[in-house]
């Protein structure tokens, strides 16, 4: 009878915490003009045990890294009004409301989807997150040097988020806005284009691939693109790479039935290349179960610092492309089964480690330590406008629309955040980013005895 007991109570107990779906308020919008009030403002009822040792993904340990140029001063008024000079929108969250003041408008549907994604956050994590005040640029490009804030009187640089940066700047990264669509290329969000590549990846094994190195891509926007050409297959050299040209417009007027990112995992082997500094394409490419041939970045996105070489990817060199391809090439053909594990590697890290609900943790815990660094009360700008999913997503027409309703957060989360990482001492990030190194060093001299052997 008490086993009885117990089993009924549990049972009551998984009922109880079924996530509540909170559909969006559409009418009350259309009448009001204004953001329904509706939608709970805590997540009491969560799962004392779902979440109890889930430690993030290391990637997460670059947050303490990224805020570190604060740790010490914190983050004042001045400092944030500082970032405004290139910033795109400033986003204000007081007590769970989103506030922003539009600057300029990005690229594309950039920050569209980038507010679409924060807002989304707020209805996963209702209540969790602290008043927050932040300027995000939405452009490629890192601006803040920190060659132009050291030195005795050096003041602290002004907090700026983007999507990237790279070992000279201080921008802070930020999950792009194509993990919410980017309807321009007809690119679906994460959810299902994960799902979908994941399917792709069953359609053809690794051994029924195409023996070759894959690429297509805008080459115009980057020289070190246009420098990839030239590596294609030719009546006089073949290097291993088949690598396309893409033509955007050409593409759209055929209602993009070649760029299906599914469809495209059927070589062995991938290139990942910068475009104008870091680009979106960099986990589309590692989730195929190819072996992802890297031209060595400049830039970083917010979880690529933990990707390791001849692990997740094969190191191509940026100046000598073709050749590296060549040997990356061979050396997979020849070594077919470390070349499969390292493919697995990198589409098992992007299903796990990139999965939709630790990209919302690492939004979740990059705010609120950057939340904890402000050494003011935030305030609603005098020109910014409440935003809420309703006033984005009602309106919206077309691909905009229905990438917003398949990405939506349908309520609150029965489970926390995953429990941040602790930050790298000193010691065990010189030695991360010396066996990341030394791993590219070793690349080196394979390549190198490869080609003394081809007598090149």
């Amino acid at each position: 009878m008490p086993l009885l007991s117990t089993i009924s109570k549990g049972e009551s107990l998984k009922k109880h915490r079924q996530q509540i779906e909170v559909p969006l308020d559409c009418s009350a919008y259309e009448l009001t003009k204004s953001c329904p009030r509706s939608y709970p403002t805590t997540t009491d009822e969560e799962d004392p045990d779902s979440n109890l040792n889930a430690t993030c993904p290391e990637y997460f340990r670059w947050i303490h890294e990224d805020l570190r140029p604060w740790a010490y001063t914190g983050i004042t008024l001045d400092m944030v009004e500082r970032a405004k000079a290139t910033a795109n929108f400033r986003l204000v969250v007081l007590n769970g409301t989103a506030y922003v003041e539009q600057y300029q408008k990005a690229f594309q549907t950039r920050d569209v989807f980038t507010l679409w994604g924060i807002l989304q956050l707020l209805r996963k994590y209702p209540g969790k997150l602290p008043d927050l005040d932040l300027m995000f640029d939405c452009v490629d490009w890192p601006v803040i040097k920190s060659i132009d804030y050291g030195g005795r009187n050096a003041t602290t640089p002004p907090p700026l988020f983007r999507y990237c940066k790279d070992n000279e700047t201080l921008d802070i990264v930020f999950p792009d806005w194509s993990f919410w669509g980017w309807p321009e290329i007809r690119v679906k969000s994460w959810v299902p284009l994960l799902n979908d590549l994941m399917e792709g990846n069953q359609r053809m094994g690794w051994d029924e691939r195409e023996p070759h190195a894959y690429w297509k891509g805008n080459p115009e926007v980057a020289e070190t693109r246009q420098d990839l050409l030239k590596c294609n297959v030719s009546d006089q050299q073949d290097w291993g790479a088949r690598v396309f040209a893409q033509d955007w417009k050409k593409e759209s007027k055929a209602g993009y039935k070649t760029s299906n990112l599914a469809d495209q995992c059927v070589h062995r082997f991938k290139i990942y290349v910068e475009g104008s500094a870091w680009s979106v394409s960099e986990k589309y490419i590692l989730a195929c179960d190819s072996v992802t041939l890297l031209v060595q970045p400049r830039y970083f996105d917010f979880f690529t610092r933990s990707l390791k070489p001849l692990q997740h990817y094969w190191p191509i060199k940026p100046n000598d492309k073709c050749r590296s391809i060549k040997h990356a090439v061979d050396w997979g053909n020849t070594h077919q089964q470390e070349a499969k594990a390292m493919g697995k590697a990198s589409s098992e890290f992007i299903k796990e480690d990139l999965k939709i609900d630790y990209v919302y943790d690492y939004m979740f815990h990059l705010l609120n330590e950057y939340g904890k660094l402000l050494r003011y009360k935030p305030a609603v700008p005098k020109n910014a406008v409440e935003l809420c999913s309703e006033s984005m997503a009602c309106p919206a027409k077309g691909l905009n629309k229905d990438y917003m309703m398949e990405s939506l957060v349908k309520g609150p989360s029965v489970t926390s955040p995953c429990t941040m990482p602790p930050p790298y001492d000193p010691a065990s990030l010189r030695n991360l980013l010396s066996e990341q190194e030394n791993s590219i060093k070793q690349v080196d001299e394979w390549e190198k005895k490869f080609w003394e052997n081809q007598k090149v």
